[in-house]
């Protein structure tokens, strides 16, 4: 579950309909009610009531506005849920007839191709999401101005995509100039400036920049606070993320009272079942790992897993993130047996809900290889460390952090396996990675 935050643009359109079409009384209440839902993480009952309103719109005609509001929302919902193929037609859909009612250069247009190029950035169609998120920009700066906040969410969104893509210094350039309108547009300690701080340290850190990130965070925390309350969601977020950081950089007596206040926050303010619950067992059995309390952690994680399937069922790509972390306990542990089924299951789940090519596709063969090579089945664990390593050098490229930890791991079997040639030649490319990356952070 990502710590970054995921900004969406809702619609004007649909904004001005709840209060002007008082002929649509059902679908304004199922509109509103369904937002509501949505909000509140209770997707069952948001689907029920935008597929009602879908079906209230439809009676309007099949290019009226209300129509494509409700498809971008039922969209959005989906693409919330994983449910990635039943989202991407809806989207278009809500594209084609803004484009052919408001015209081209209408702001809903532009929320609409924000939106759909989020779910293109999230199922790793990375060359389809950047020239849909430059349109948007541009509609946007056309019609609102380069300061407005609108052009800052978007600039946010963008650069998620160029930081998964390691183009870091391009995604640092556009998430400071997202803080900047921001700042300008609602003061230094409005809660949508903890938002865009939280991202830059998130860069920061996967950047291994952990002196700029602290004080990121801090702040961000600070705002939270201040702004929403100690007992806030977002002030859990905060607490989890600063966690995070601290975890990353070894200082677990930092981050284990950290996880542990997100986590309380969190299932008060949230409730038991919440995803964002499911998050911080997760991250806090992370911890317990790292530490080697073993027994601490499993109950988390097999917690945080019934949150997850029943939240979201089976078939989720979160489900195959909590499976992966059991599976890594187990193969801790020395499980091997258990540890194969669940890397097995989070794989095929993977697969089916973001295709075969995805960068999380990769990252699931790359630890079912791992404890393939742990048992010494080299035989298994080669191919998967192949197409994991092509998988991420056709969606990165071959400079990306990420190629260089699947040719170190790779390396790993090639030492095991007798060929310390092919070996050196891996580990010497990953070496060559890692100062590109260092030199290119340094020259900035």
């Amino acid at each position: 579950m990502n710590s970054r935050s995921k900004i969406v643009l809702f619609d004007i359109a649909c904004c001005f309909c709840l209060t002007a079409c008082t002929q649509a009384s059902e679908w304004d209440t199922c509109m509103r009610d369904g937002t509501k839902a949505y909000e509140q993480g209770h997707y069952l009952d948001a689907e029920k009531l935008f597929n009602a309103a879908q079906r209230e719109a439809n009676k309007f005609g099949p290019q009226d506005i209300r129509l494509a509001s409700t498809m971008n929302m039922l969209a959005e919902l989906y693409n919330t849920e994983g449910k990635y193929t039943e989202a991407e037609p809806l989207y278009k859909r809500s594209l084609e007839i803004r484009e052919k009612v408001l015209g081209p250069d209408h702001q809903d247009v532009a929320n609409s191709l924000n939106n759909l190029a989020e779910l293109y950035n999230t199922q790793g169609k990375y060359a389809e999401a950047e020239p849909m998120f430059e349109r948007s920009l541009k509609i946007k700066e056309k019609a609102l101005g380069p300061g407005h906040p609108d052009v800052g969410t978007i600039l946010n969104n963008q650069a998620s995509l160029y930081e998964v893509r390691g183009k870091y210094a391009e995604a640092e350039s556009l998430y400071k100039r997202s803080l900047d309108i921001k700042e300008k547009a609602f003061g230094p300690d409005h809660p949508k400036i903890a938002k865009s701080l939280n991202n830059l340290a998130e860069l920061y850190k996967t950047q291994g920049k952990y002196t700029e990130a602290e004080p990121l965070y801090k702040r961000s925390l600070a705002i939270r606070e201040k702004s929403l309350g100690l007992g806030h969601p977002d002030v859990a977020q905060s607490l989890n993320n600063r966690a995070e950081l601290y975890s990353t950089q070894g200082k677990f007596t930092e981050a284990d009272p950290l996880y542990k206040s997100s986590l309380a926050i969190r299932e008060k303010s949230l409730g038991l079942g919440h995803l964002d619950v499911a998050q911080s067992l997760n991250n806090l059995a992370a911890l317990y790992i790292y530490q080697g309390k073993y027994k601490e952690a499993e109950p988390l994680l097999k917690r945080s897993l019934v949150i997850a399937e029943k939240a979201l069922g089976p078939e989720h790509q979160h489900i195959a993130t909590c499976l992966n972390n059991l599976a890594h306990l187990y193969k801790t542990q020395g499980k091997y047996v258990q540890a194969e089924q669940l890397h097995k299951r989070s794989l095929a789940i993977a697969e089916k809900a973001l295709g075969p090519n995805h960068i999380d596709v990769a990252g699931s063969l790359n630890n079912l290889a791992l404890l393939y090579t742990a048992e010494s089945k080299y035989k298994e664990a080669e191919p998967l460390f192949k197409r994991s390593l092509a998988i991420l050098e056709e969606n990165l490229g071959p400079d990306h952090p990420n190629v260089a930890t699947a040719l170190e791991n790779y390396a790993v079997l090639l030492d095991k396996t007798n060929r310390t040639s092919d070996a050196k030649r891996l580990k010497a490319r990953a070496a060559a990675i890692g100062e590109k990356n260092r030199s290119a952070t340094d020259a900035k």
